[in-house]
């Protein structure tokens, strides 16, 4: 068997030297340039910007409906599957919980595959799915973080591990799903927990030699600036989880980076603001440093994670362009920030809520509804939207033509009662009377929506029918949003009017994130298959309408 292995070992090897032979480090410029270079997809978000727009448009709205599949590959993996491909020099890069996997772009064959194993006690941590976002790739690496809060460094080209670092204790809750980030400064990361009564952190790496170079914390402790936000040490258990990945802007030097629910969720156990959970935080790669922070959700008493950053664009403004950060908060409220200092711009519901009436603009803060103070008061209450969010952990995609945000929103309602807190290290710290949500059969229950992101409103809406879907969206050129529905269809959509105009099966439900690149002029779409994530969670019949599976598809006009 060991004779076996390695003979298979190093074919593999010869192989990914051939096929790389060209293969060359990648630079921060590379980085930098990233969206307007359709070769590669280096970044998460197809670009710091994190904005999942693509210039190509050789396929468009003339011709999508001749997508055809070019190749499949099994991930031999039946978790949930939300890696965003990473693409470099003619390789593809995937991640699963368990393995890290390098093919041939364009024929789907393997070049190197790396298997990770874990503690039988680590899968327990994992909140919301066993699931990986995916790799970053910076000077001849490719990056990831594991379950068991490690971070690992492989060399790109033959797949062997070059370092691993240790982020974090998993048994206190801790755990790792997201794609690092790459800048001038470090390579970051985040941290998952935040149901588990743990501290949230962000980890600045050299990208080198895996040393930790900064650390910064989510909660403030006492005696640090914000610590009054907090009742006695609670902070120390008080989440602010870091679990997706951040937007750069190299202009300012400044890396946004988005904040989970508080911990335990019920608000009660810890009155006060509660910084920084449920905020986005502006801080120097190079350093850590915190240059502003803005809160979506004091106190948070709903679960309202802010991690999915949003998007950095220009945008018109009051007749004035202006560079903001783009969000559509778990919340229910779309929200336009200045970038460079964080000032509020536009908050606007962007699906139903009922926990606020509104966001005051000139304090930046929620208005409490009649619902929230009767929550408050020890009330079961309907709460809109739910704790899965007006959208939850998927990214939205930005097209520069419509001046439009293209995200999966959800029309979900929870009953919502609080309940006593007890902390167990290693169990969920919640403190509410959890029952799922509610989901009637006699209404959509998520939409593919094209938003304004000033007024929170939809230029169209697709419902999705029975199941809603989490996968991400990308926009194109070619006036396309492509997308993953949660019954296993790969879509697109008229980016103008919503119209579908072409759609495949991929055979398990996608929760996904779509990428297009173009090799020798022709243009090719590519995203992972296979359900699960946080309908895990639920436990219920939602789970038997996704089959099981796991693959990666490559699509392209034949």
């Amino acid at each position: 068997m060991t004779t076996n292995r390695t003979l298979r070992a190093a074919i593999a090897c010869a192989l990914a030297l051939g096929a790389t032979a060209g293969l060359q480090a990648q630079t921060l410029k590379d980085l930098t340039d990233d969206q307007a270079t359709t070769g590669d997809v280096l970044t998460y978000g197809m670009g710091y910007a994190n904005q999942r727009y693509s210039p190509l448009k050789a396929i468009n709205k003339g011709n999508v409906d001749k997508l055809t599949p070019v190749w499949t590959y099994s991930l031999n993996n039946p978790q949930g599957q939300e890696s965003q491909p990473i693409i470099h020099n003619g390789v593809m890069y995937v991640t699963t919980h368990t393995s890290t996997v390098a093919v041939d772009a364009l024929s789907g064959r393997q070049i190197w595959k790396q298997d990770l194993e874990f503690a039988s006690d680590v899968f327990k941590m994992a909140c919301c799915g066993l699931l990986n976002r995916g790799v970053a790739i910076y000077n001849g690496k490719v990056y990831r973080t594991t379950l068991d809060a490690h971070v690992i460094a492989y060399d790109a080209k033959t797949g062997k591990q070059l370092w691993k670092s240790k982020a974090a204790d998993y048994k206190q809750g801790h755990a790792m799903t997201s794609a690092p980030l790459v800048t001038g400064g470090a390579l970051i990361t985040g941290i998952a927990g935040g149901e588990y009564g743990t501290r949230g952190f962000i980890t600045g790496w050299d990208p080198e030699t895996g040393k930790e170079l900064w650390k910064l914390y989510t909660t403030a402790a006492a005696g640090e600036k914000g610590g009054d936000t907090w009742p006695g040490d609670t902070a120390m258990k008080g989440g602010a989880p870091t679990w997706l990945t951040g937007a750069y802007d190299p202009q300012l030097d400044l890396v946004y980076w988005g904040t989970g629910n508080g911990g335990p969720w019920n608000a009660e156990a810890r009155k006060g603001d509660n910084l920084y959970v449920c905020s986005v935080l502006a801080f120097r790669p190079k350093t850590g440093e915190l240059v502003w922070h803005y809160q979506f959700s004091p106190n948070d008493p709903f679960d309202y994670d802010a991690t999915e950053v949003g998007m950095l664009v220009d945008m018109d403004v009051g007749g004035t362009k202006r560079k903001v950060l783009a969000q559509a908060n778990r919340n229910g409220f779309f929200y336009v920030l200045d970038r460079a200092n964080g000032k509020l711009l536009a908050a606007n519901p962007y699906v139903k809520v009922n926990w606020a009436d509104k966001i005051d603009m000139a304090s930046g803060r929620p208005v409490e509804s009649a619902a929230f103070k009767r929550v408050r008061a020890g009330e079961d209450v309907e709460i809109f939207p739910s704790v899965l969010g007006g959208k939850n952990w998927q990214p939205m995609s930005w097209n520069p033509a419509t001046g439009l945000a293209y995200a999966n929103t959800l029309n979900i309602s929870w009953p919502y009662q609080l309940a006593k807190p007890e902390y167990k290290q290693g169990e969920w710290y919640l403190g509410v009377n959890f029952r799922g949500v509610n989901m009637p059969k006699d209404q959509p229950h998520g939409y593919l929506s094209a938003i304004d992101p000033m007024t929170g409103k939809s230029k169209w809406q697709m419902a999705w029918p029975g199941q809603p879907s989490m996968a991400g969206t990308l926009s194109t050129a070619g006036g396309l949003v492509f997308t993953g529905s949660a019954t296993g269809e790969v879509i697109a959509v008229d980016a103008e009017s919503g119209k579908k105009l072409w759609q495949y099966q991929t055979g398990s439900g996608i929760i996904g994130l779509p990428v297009t690149w173009e090799k020798d002029g022709k243009q090719y779409v590519s995203i992972v298959s296979g359900g699960g994530g946080v309908w895990a969670l639920l436990g219920d019949e939602r789970m038997s309408q996704t089959p099981a599976g796991g693959s990666l598809w490559t699509f392209a006009i034949r």
